[in-house]
């Protein structure tokens, strides 16, 4: 069946393969009721499989265990909520898991939850024996449209986000949107601030759609919003199939995020990733205005669109130290000068390197409350 959607062409609710090329070759299935691609993900061979879920998903991660029951000897591995999954303490239990149930090479990891999950999950496969198969199974929107998609696996130390972690390609992603319907609002809109991320950096048919109609745009039941997820999954797809392991383009993918991680980090990850993003996108856009690459509109459509979906779009002022010393360990950061990813135009991205001071402090005037 297919309908209209705003400003977005014409939508399909069928299940849509997105390969992820040059990148280890995956595809990024977007559908509903996914357990026969479950099945055909499995790694031919896999006699033994830890299956790495949040609480919350222990219900789906048994009904997984009894799928493959006589064939596939799935453990499970459940762990922390959020990023407090993160840590080389889960890693570790994770690892001696596998260690106890001798894990081989020919053997699987299964990452069941959020985005945290799934990096966590793709982290302990691309590090047993060097590297085992391992499949996403994002349940949150930013897992589906982000965190799953491009091989990026990480934990978090006490100095930041993410400063540990490997390029794994997974065998395969597989994004139920059935999953979605029982996320409470609020996670579902946090989820929606890396979607509008790809619609500022590339698609700008995204922001077309939020604003003609941001209740379907957001309704994981709408085809509008399968449309989206899928149109964010494409971007993401061609950036990192043009460059894996972030050695070029594919940072652009970080837009909004240099500011976004400090804030996550000042708030010892409270705050959920999308808010946090929200507010680097605003940041990174009113600092486009003050160097000349980014005019009134442009602002303003940041903050319409993203005000639109009830994200934060300002932060305390009298932050701006704790928040400049943790950018400083930015991951794009190059001999201690900060690079930012900005915009040239909606749709458009440039780099931004070594930007002085004051205009940081300016750029962020403008968001603080």
């Amino acid at each position: 069946m297919r309908t209209r959607a705003g400003a977005c062409e014409e939508v399909t609710v069928e299940t849509q393969r997105i390969p992820v090329v040059n990148a280890g070759e995956y595809d990024v299935v977007i559908g509903r009721g996914l357990g026969d691609e479950l099945e055909r993900a499995m790694p031919a061979g896999a006699k033994k499989a830890l299956l790495v879920h949040q609480p919350v998903q222990a219900r789906r991660a048994e009904a997984i265990r009894e799928r493959f029951a006589g064939r596939v000897e799935v453990l499970t591995a459940e762990v922390p909520d959020a990023e407090d999954a993160k840590r080389i303490e889960v890693a570790g239990f994770c690892w001696g898991v596998m260690g106890q149930a001798d894990f081989t090479r020919t053997d699987a990891v299964l990452g069941l939850g959020g985005g945290a999950v799934t990096d966590l999950a793709g982290f302990v496969a691309a590090t047993w024996l060097r590297g085992v198969p391992f499949v996403a199974l994002p349940t949150s929107v930013l897992g589906m449209v982000d965190a799953a998609v491009g091989g990026k696996t990480g934990i978090n130390t006490t100095e930041g986000k993410n400063l540990v972690g490997a390029f794994a390609a997974p065998a395969a992603v597989l994004a139920d949107l059935d999953v979605l319907e029982t996320l409470p609002r609020n996670d579902v809109l946090a989820g929606f601030a890396e979607v509008v991320k790809c619609g500022f950096i590339a698609d700008t048919a995204i922001l077309d759609a939020v604003l003609a109609d941001v209740d379907a745009a957001t309704d994981p039941a709408s085809p509008v919003f399968a449309d989206l997820v899928a149109r964010a999954v494409r971007v993401k797809a061609e950036v990192v199939g043009e460059d894996f392991r972030e050695s070029g383009r594919r940072e652009i993918l970080n837009y909004g995020h240099t500011l976004g991680h400090a804030i996550e980090y000042a708030e010892r990850y409270k705050w959920r990733h999308g808010s946090a993003i929200s507010v680097g996108m605003v940041f990174a856009a009113e600092l486009a205005r003050l160097v000349g690459r980014l005019d009134d509109d442009g602002v303003a459509l940041h903050r319409e669109v993203l005000g639109s979906l009830g994200l934060p779009l300002t932060y305390p002022s009298g932050r701006w130290d704790t928040l400049k010393g943790a950018m400083r360990r930015d991951k794009k950061s190059r001999a201690g000068l900060l690079r930012f990813v900005l915009l040239d135009g909606i749709g458009r991205t440039s780099i931004l390197n070594g930007p002085e001071d004051h205009l940081l402090f300016t750029a962020y005037g403008e968001i603080g409350e």
